[in-house]
């Protein structure tokens, strides 16, 4: 079976080229949008988790004297 090819027009052509460039466009304004949200919710993730942190550290003090987080107890003697 005989392979026919079209042959495009300058015009064809150049709306080819246009319509590739938007699609790269886009594509490349999708990626930079994951990665924008992306980076914006791990420094959400890591401004939270500080805060969470610098609260048990504050707490952690006041209950010290209570037995709250005491050491586990070992057994030595034989």
């Amino acid at each position: 079976m005989p392979t026919f090819f079209l042959r495009l027009t300058p015009e064809e052509v150049a709306a080819r080229k246009r319509r590739n460039v938007w699609i790269a466009l886009g594509l490349v304004a999708f990626i930079v949008l994951l990665f924008t949200t992306t980076f914006l919710r791990m420094m959400h993730n890591q401004k939270v988790a500080h805060q969470a942190n610098a609260a048990i550290a504050a707490a952690a003090p006041a209950t010290a004297g209570q037995g709250a987080m005491s050491p586990p107890s070992t057994v030595s003697g034989q």
